[in-house]
């Protein structure tokens, strides 16, 4: 049989355009639909425009640090408009750069959504029908609102970039990476910001007392982080829910309240498991997220799906129809960007490669754009103690550059070490610049680094990380 192309990708994320730029290079005959902006959450939604929010937040603690140094310079106002109207600029910029990457590949480009009609055909939007050898699905997630009346009076991640200006306060729903780090975001750009977790501990999945040190840490910048409580109850506030606090009448725990009038009707009333109402301008739902393959034409041509909705792929990546494989967010193994690349790239080795390649998903260094930022690679101590006996290295202290300016953030370096092989399992670091070392300290362990690897490496002095290199003796066993 002829078909159209060799691949036809399904979604223009970061995954979806590694996959067909090099499936191109490899002489394959390539097409990618991208219903939206070419990009994927990463570029438009996600990771790039975040960490720009991130590093605009962190300005906020500069003011005082510097005078601290022996600067001569006083606090200043943010403006959102301007900064929102730059970032958009730049990612305008950044998806033209994927444009150009995939014109640059000989890789077609179809401005429409794709859906596929069976295992070798999908059908676009604009009405034209194509076949492919192969069909990569590549079209991510999005986040989810909870079940709960008046739950689209809030917003989702996807929506804080948009903004047409910041709230003066904010709930957050949720206690995960994306809700702990735009917690620390807004408050560093002046809102103030209230965070609701069911949970007994933020950051569920992450070392304990890393996270534990993260949220100590937020709680030290002034957000007003509730554990063990969720929202019950949400509507548009009335007048007269602002009459108590006009009046100065008592509204949370016993103390009186004034809250700014919101921008969604007069604000919106919440109330809590713990029996307390407040008004907030905006309700942040950040309480999971769901892989994009509602009406994607799965049922047609075959393919199973997950309880969840996500598409079920061995570990080639491949769905239990022959010709179709599905990589990233949409198929809910590991939901970040450079497994999604990672993937792509096995894909291409498998399928057009002659290289059979199954994806590695073991050891996956990553970071948390909290603030304090949080970075991570291997087991916790959790998790490596209930499989072997361990040794846990761990150091916390206030770095030069914060005790110096008199501020109380501290920072934690953490090792895990098998008692048998004397392999570090796991690295933990709570600091500034987290993500950077990580990225470093990964991969020594990804190589099967030993702690007397870490001990013949000489210091760096005087920085944070040389820590990881100087701790002598565990600080306890399991």
């Amino acid at each position: 049989m002829t078909f159209d192309y060799d691949l036809f990708v399904i979604g223009g994320g970061s995954g979806g355009v590694r996959a067909a730029r090099v499936a191109s290079s490899a002489g394959a005959k390539v097409a990618l639909a991208e219903e939206y902006r070419m990009g994927g959450t990463c570029v438009i939604r996600g990771c790039v425009p975040k960490k720009l929010m991130v590093f605009a937040s962190n300005y906020a603690e500069m003011f005082e640090g510097a005078r601290a140094y022996g600067w001569d310079i006083e606090d200043g106002d943010f403006h959102w408009p301007k900064f929102r109207d730059h970032l958009h600029e730049e990612l305008d910029r950044l998806e033209g750069v994927y444009r150009r990457l995939l014109d640059g590949s000989d890789v077609e480009i179809f401005d429409a959504r794709a859906r596929l009609k069976d295992p070798h055909t999908v059908t676009l939007s604009t009405g034209e029908e194509i076949t492919a050898k192969h069909i990569l699905i590549a079209t991510g997630g999005r986040p989810s609102l909870p079940d709960l009346p008046n739950a689209d009076l809030g917003i989702t991640s996807n929506d804080i970039f948009l903004l047409k200006e910041m709230p003066k306060s904010i709930l957050i729903i949720g206690g995960g990476y994306i809700a702990s780090e735009f917690a620390g975001i807004l408050n560093g750009l002046g809102v103030e910001v209230t965070q609701y977790y069911r949970g007994a501990q933020i950051l569920r999945g992450f070392d304990d007392e890393a996270r534990g040190l993260v949220a100590e840490g937020m709680r030290v910048k002034g957000i007003d982080l509730h554990l063990g409580t969720n929202i019950v109850e949400m509507r548009a506030a009335t007048d007269k829910d602002h009459e108590g606090e006009e009046q100065g009448v008592p509204m949370e725990e016993g103390k009186p309240v004034s809250m700014p009038r919101g921008k969604q009707s007069g604000g919106i009333w919440v109330k809590a498991t713990n029996g307390t109402t407040k008004i907030f301008d905006q309700v942040l739902f950040a309480t999971g997220r769901t892989p994009n393959t509602d009406d994607l034409g799965l049922e047609d041509a075959g393919i199973k799906v997950g309880r969840r909705g996500e598409v079920v792929v061995d570990e080639y990546s491949q769905t239990n129809v022959p010709s179709v494989y599905a990589i990233g967010d949409v198929t809910n193994r590991v939901q970040l960007t450079p497994v999604a690349i990672r993937e792509g790239m096995a894909f291409v080795e498998t399928v057009f490669k002659g290289n059979p390649t199954p994806v590695d998903h073991e050891l996956i260094p990553s970071a948390v754009f909290t603030q304090p930022e949080l970075g991570t690679v291997g087991m916790t101590e959790e998790e490596a103690r209930d499989k072997e006996p361990v040794e846990i290295y761990c150091t916390s202290f206030k770095p030069m550059n914060h005790a110096f300016a008199g501020r109380e953030d501290r920072v934690l370096m953490k090792l895990v070490v098998s008692v048998e092989t004397r392999k570090v399992l796991g690295c933990h670091i709570v600091a500034d610049h987290a993500g950077e070392m990580i990225q470093l300290a990964g991969i020594a362990v990804k190589m099967g680094a030993t702690k007397e690897d870490f001990d013949r490496t000489v210091a760096v002095h005087p920085t944070m990380a040389e820590e990881l290199v100087t701790m002598k003796e565990p600080v306890r066993t399991a």
